[in-house]
């Protein structure tokens, strides 16, 4: 949906955006197309792979930070306040492919799933350390696993013969359960479940949110692209009453308190064509806010 998001983002030649998640480089790429000579982009990705793919080009600044401290960050670069910002969620195809990485159960390779490599515990760790009961609401949770009482006993009884260390020990030591006919879609529950608690992906989309209206300038948009409703809803929530939770907050007048106004009522999706050339297009969800003056 690159030509979706960059729509939303309403670019003006002169002005500045910030792309949060630059991955492989393709947003920034297009957006660098649409800037004047004097326009400029901002790009964070806390992946240490990224920075194989900046630009040269002097309207081009990368930072290699989480973008959980996106205000901080611009402040530091005097790129405050920006016209647009660009935020492309979830695990990028070039992390899933890479099988060293761990993120993905086709692979048999390390449990790593760290998106910052020099940051953090690793997948195998969280899953040797963590005690049954957290585990069992993390797949719960982030995973929306109606079985995960089970299957974090499962993990830990596994654990307790031989460490979990690699992707294809943590499927064996699921293989009993797994339903034959949609082994790869409960494995990607699991997988995605894990993944998120490793990177702290609500708390940093959170973090993100909140400070998003302190960087935008009024009129400027707000563009989010989300792969599973666990995602989507805060951004949704956020931008229809100002917090991820959806309380509306209104004033004497019964005005609505938001920073932002919702440009579509509902979440832009992907086409068929698109959808058969990426089958991960399938769960995009497009949202887009404008801030308020």
């Amino acid at each position: 949906m690159a030509d979706a998001c960059l729509d939303a983002l309403n670019i003006r030649p002169e002005g500045t955006y910030v792309d949060v998640t630059f991955g492989g480089g393709g947003h920034s790429r297009l957006i660098l197309s649409q800037l004047g000579p004097h326009g400029r982009l901002i790009a964070f990705d806390q992946d240490a792979d990224a920075a194989n793919n900046i630009p040269d080009d002097p309207r081009f600044t990368f930072i290699p930070a989480n973008f959980s401290h996106i205000r901080r960050f611009l402040r530091l670069h005097e790129a405050l306040p920006v016209d647009g910002i660009l935020a492309d969620l979830g695990v990028s195809s070039h992390q899933i492919d890479a099988p060293e990485r761990g993120f993905s159960f086709r692979f048999n390779a390390p449990l790593d799933m760290r998106m910052d490599q020099n940051h953090g515990i690793d997948a195998a760790t969280l899953l040797n350390e963590i005690e049954e009961s957290a585990l069992t609401r993390i797949l719960r949770n982030y995973g929306e696993l109606n079985n995960a009482g089970k299957l974090s006993r499962m993990i830990v009884v596994a654990r307790n013969k031989s460490a979990i260390k690699t992707t294809f020990d943590l499927k064996q030591a699921l293989e009993p359960v797994l339903p034959r006919d949609q082994q790869s879609k409960f494995l990607a529950k699991v997988f995605q479940a894990i993944r998120i608690e490793v990177n702290e992906e609500m708390k940093v989309l959170e973090d993100f949110l909140h400070q998003t209206a302190s960087c935008l300038k009024p009129g400027g948009r707000l563009v989010v692209l989300a792969y599973h409703s666990l995602e989507d809803r805060p951004v949704k929530n956020f931008l229809r009453s100002g917090n991820t939770e959806g309380t509306e907050t209104k004033d004497f007048y019964g005005n609505l308190l938001r920073p932002f106004t919702p440009i579509t009522a509902k979440a832009g999706k992907a086409d068929e064509l698109e959808i058969q050339q990426n089958s991960r297009a399938r769960s995009a969800r497009l949202r887009i806010g404008e801030r308020n003056a």
